[in-house]
């Protein structure tokens, strides 16, 4: 079952000549995708790029602002792309709608991508995206003590590998995971079919082995810093609203993870959308369902800021 509003839109996608590079290339996929969704901006007060200082690189940034001067709680964001495509510009409109509907500002995160940079490089920029957000929250105009971890397919990966690593701090209070990849091994049930939209199972397993040092993705599946799924999960694990799509190689794990979290006792919240496809949630604007989801998700957020 898919969506109508998705299946007319794949289907002139299709009947216009889409179709991804084959073999799968990291240039290829950036010249492709980076361009962003064409569709009306999204307005917001604030919109400014930032600069995060970290121990590996500069990471570029961009923040924005739905109430300036107003005190207001953060949600840092990481695009998705497999970690090797995606940029501030293919998820701005998904950024500022979550700013403007949860009322709290975003820092969007410009993450370092593979093949060139493959892990830990990624989440190692995500950690201290999060330190230099803390050290930097009275120039932002945010309050440093109501912090929340967001992020789509890879981004959702890097959201949830750092909520794991920064367990048992008072000042992350949610982490929102759209459609996450959070398992290496891609192993779940919801790999065994191939899904109309813009992720395949193999394309999934390609992004993987981009994202692995060795160039295979095994060597990352034991360890949670790469695959949130792997390991143990501590009861202190800022709580988690985690949106999966019923046309998705991805289903299986994010319901599974909802689960895990679930079991070590951090409240999680799985938003199931059986028609909705891999990365419709940036369709927002364009397709109901991803209003509604991200209305959903933003409500969530929004909740746990205690607003």
């Amino acid at each position: 079952m898919i969506d109508p509003h998705l299946k007319a839109m794949l289907d002139a996608m299709e009947q216009a000549g889409f179709a991804l590079p084959e073999p799968l290339d990291a240039k290829a996929l950036r010249t492709m995708l980076d361009a962003p969704i064409p569709a009306p901006p999204v307005a917001i007060a604030e919109r400014q790029v930032v600069t995060i200082d970290s121990e590996g690189a500069p990471i570029p940034a961009r923040f924005y602002h739905p109430q300036p001067g107003s005190l207001l709680p953060l949600t840092l964001f990481f695009h998705g792309g497999g970690w090797v495509h995606g940029t501030l510009e293919t998820h701005d409109r998904l950024a500022a709608t979550l700013a403007n509907e949860a009322q709290c500002a975003v820092l969007s995160v410009d993450y370092r991508l593979a093949p060139e940079h493959p892990f830990p490089a990624a989440y190692q920029d995500a950690i201290a995206a999060v330190g230099w957000a803390k050290a930097n929250a009275a120039r932002l105009g945010v309050d440093a003590g109501r912090i929340a971890l967001a992020g789509d397919s890879a981004g959702g990966n890097l959201a949830a590998a750092a909520a794991r690593s920064l367990a048992g701090d008072p000042a992350l209070c949610h982490q929102l995971l759209f459609y996450p990849a959070l398992d290496a091994h891609c192993a779940a049930r919801s790999f065994e079919a191939e899904h109309p939209g813009f992720l395949t199972s193999a394309q999934m397993r390609w992004y993987w082995d981009q994202y692995a040092a060795s160039g295979n993705r095994r060597d990352l599946a034991d360890n949670p810093h790469a695959s949130p799924a792997a390991g143990a999960v501590a009861a202190d694990t800022a709580k988690a609203t985690i949106v999966v799509a019923g046309n998705d190689p991805l289903h299986d794990e994010g319901a599974s993870y909802a689960e895990k979290l679930q079991a070590a006792g951090v409240p999680a919240t799985l938003l199931s959308y059986p028609g909705a496809i891999h990365g419709f949630a940036s369709m927002i604007g364009m397709v109901p369902l991803a209003d509604e989801a991200v209305s959903a998700a933003a409500a969530a957020l929004r909740g746990s800021f205690g607003e």
